[in-house]
């Protein structure tokens, strides 16, 4: 186990970590109480495809953090409610009379081809992953408004999670991709929002071994040997989340990072290709011609995950 404070980089911040019972949201909290955070720990306790609930998960990792030293809480409450999200916020203010970060990261898995799909599966994953960001996001965004307004600026920072699934699309994960492409979205429109009230936005693409991935991974990719650099551990996308909710990063906002191993890239989103304006309406003829010109000089789209 990690010492409960390392280089002191969030030392006095409260971080809030949705999902953080296991796999990369546990990675994070640890790290932040490593850092020096006070860190409150929510997970629902579900099971991969979100049925059930537990107060476990959240409880171990906050023993984890309390044995070396740190100072955790565990919070249960299901995020994506109304309800569940407001609670968590209070209860970092009313733990910790504070809330610095919120790191969005809670979610789950129901992956089926689309004419598979069922509704529910489509409503289920979009609730966890869109609505569970949007929601801790809106109240912990309402606090730090009140106290701008009120003069008490803060320095805050909000880390929320999406996937190449969401940059690319991947083959049997339509709700998957298409939530975390909504993230993508969400995360910048929160950073021009919230930015005058000193809040900063941004958000991760990560890749990791996780209950979500662990059969893909065991699938395509060979156990490390003993001693070797594990590139698939969650432990290696935690240091750029706890850099990203200290003030360590002031200035950036608005920014999408892919994390993997030992690999940081910033991801630069959709921009402007080639483009023709005739400055009058086009007939269906001259618009497929010119969309076939434009598509000769265009960069090919990268593949979708799992396409062949």
């Amino acid at each position: 186990m990690t010492a409960a404070v390392d280089s002191g980089m969030c030392a006095g911040r409260v971080v809030i970590v949705t999902g953080a019972g296991r796999g990369l949201g546990r990675a994070h909290a640890r790290a932040y109480a490593a850092e020096g955070a006070k860190v409150v720990v929510n997970d629902l306790g579900a099971a991969l495809d979100g049925s059930g609930v537990s107060g476990g998960p959240a409880q171990d990792v906050v023993e984890e953090i309390r044995t070396a030293g740190g100072d955790a809480v565990a919070h249960c409450g299901d995020v994506a409610t109304p309800e569940g999200a407001s609670s968590l916020v209070r209860a970092a203010l009313e733990t910790y009379g504070r809330l610095d970060t919120l790191v969005n990261n809670a979610g789950f898995l129901r992956d089926r081809m689309l004419v598979n799909l069922d509704e529910d599966d489509w409503d289920a994953v979009l609730r966890v992953h869109l609505k569970g960001h949007f929601l801790p996001l809106k109240h912990a965004a309402a606090h730090w408004r009140a106290a701008a307004k009120a003069g008490r600026a803060p320095h805050a920072c909000v880390v929320n999670t999406s996937s190449g699934a969401g940059l690319l699309g991947s083959v049997g994960q339509g709700n998957y991709s298409a939530a975390k492409a909504g993230i993508l979205g969400l995360t910048m429109v929160a950073a021009a929002e919230l930015a005058a009230y000193g809040v900063r936005v941004n958000a991760i693409a990560p890749a990791a071994r996780t209950r979500m991935t662990e059969q893909t991974f065991a699938d395509t990719m060979a156990a490390p040997q003993e001693g070797a650099f594990d590139a698939m551990a969650p432990e290696n996308v935690s240091p750029l989340v706890v850099w990203l909710g200290s003030t360590a990063s002031s200035g950036v906002t608005g920014r999408v990072f892919e994390a993997e191993g030992g690999r940081i890239t910033v991801m630069h989103g959709w921009r402007p290709g080639p483009s023709a304006d005739k400055a009058a309406r086009w007939s269906p003829a001259e618009a497929g011609e010119t969309a076939l010109k434009l598509l000769s000089r265009a960069e090919p789209p990268e593949p979708v995950y799992g396409a062949r």
